[in-house]
């Protein structure tokens, strides 16, 4: 008969795989290491998560953002450009500051052919697209092409986000963030 699983524990693994990655990075993810510093064995994580693809995925999952929250109340194309400017210091720092680099190394490995992350990260992406979509088209219905401003969106915003966490180049980064923003955002009367 299988072990039950003990959900405290399995959330705590969880939390110490987003540490792991961010610290040594995805390319280098093994059970045995990544179990040694959990402080458990490989068997064991295997026993919670089945693979090492899925045990990430989950991992991922519980560090996601409540979408929703983020597009809640936004009701001019002026408070979509803050929350966009804001969203930039929230990726940056913060609670994200761990996992969002864990989530670019994920986003990066589904681009590889068979990728077992791929359904997840077109999951993520289809969800902010999604909803970016919904806060233009409600802010402006007359936007031509209101899903392709919102790819354009989240797809830069990802961009200038990565470069940052690559260049740590803050102000140029913070300028192009507002470029794109006020070039993608029209501004309604």
């Amino acid at each position: 008969m299988p072990r039950p699983l003990d959900h405290a524990r399995r959330a705590e693994l969880l939390e110490g795989l987003i540490a792991y990655i961010a610290d040594r990075g995805l390319s280098e993810l093994s059970l045995r290491p990544l179990a040694e510093y959990l402080g458990t064995s490989s068997r064991m994580l295997i026993h919670y998560f089945g693979t090492k693809e899925a045990m990430l995925v989950a991992a991922l999952e519980t560090q996601r953002p409540d979408i929703a929250a983020l597009f809640t109340g936004i009701d001019s194309a002026a408070v979509l450009r803050d929350r966009l400017c804001a969203s930039f210091e929230i990726n940056t720092a913060g609670q994200f500051a761990t996992s969002l680099p864990v989530l670019l190394q994920v986003l990066g490995a589904a681009t590889v052919p068979n990728s077992p992350f791929k359904s997840y990260a077109t999951d993520a992406i289809e969800v902010l697209v999604d909803a970016m979509t919904n806060s233009l088209t409600r802010i402006d219905p007359t936007i031509p092409d209101p899903q392709a401003s919102a790819t354009l969106l989240i797809s830069g915003m990802r961009g200038l986000i990565q470069d940052w966490w690559i260049t740590a180049d803050t102000p140029r980064i913070r300028r192009a963030v507002t470029l794109l923003i006020s070039q993608a955002i029209p501004t309604t009367p």
